[in-house]
């Protein structure tokens, strides 16, 4: 079965014992196979219409929020594009139609014009592109 764009795998709907991966499909997923998290194979079985309400999910050093694109290495693949919306602290690899992807198939946000969207709070810019802001 392929994936369709917004599908939610989430880990946690047979393994809750995981990290808690959840990503949610943003485009292609027609060579779909698997995605391989915590020694656990993550399949079209895992697909929840929506995020499976529960703590503990464990997130990894990049955090949430950044998308593992298919496209960036391999481009004549079906193009799958999924953004990791929560956990994912044992994911080792994703199979599609392509080779595996990894961590290193991650869009750059700076390709998506998202400013400053991958570092840590305190870490981001809080002047601003223009300097300082407020009243003086």
């Amino acid at each position: 079965m392929a994936l369709k764009k917004g599908d939610i795998i989430d880990e946690y709907k047979r393994f809750p014992d995981s990290c808690g991966l959840v990503v949610k499909v943003m485009a292609g997923g027609e060579g779909f196979r698997k995605i391989v998290c915590c020694g656990h194979e993550l399949s079209e079985e895992d697909i929840v219409p929506e995020r499976i309400k529960q703590s503990g999910r464990k997130m990894s050093g990049k955090g949430v929020g950044f998308i593992i694109d298919e496209k960036k290495g391999h481009p004549t693949s079906c193009g799958l594009r999924l953004m990791i919306l929560d956990g994912g602290q044992g994911l080792q690899h994703i199979e599609c139609c392509g080779p595996p992807l990894t961590l290193a198939d991650e869009k750059e946000f700076s390709d998506l014009g998202v400013r400053n969207a991958r570092k840590p709070v305190q870490e981001r810019d809080p002047e601003g592109p223009g300097g300082p802001t407020g009243h003086t």
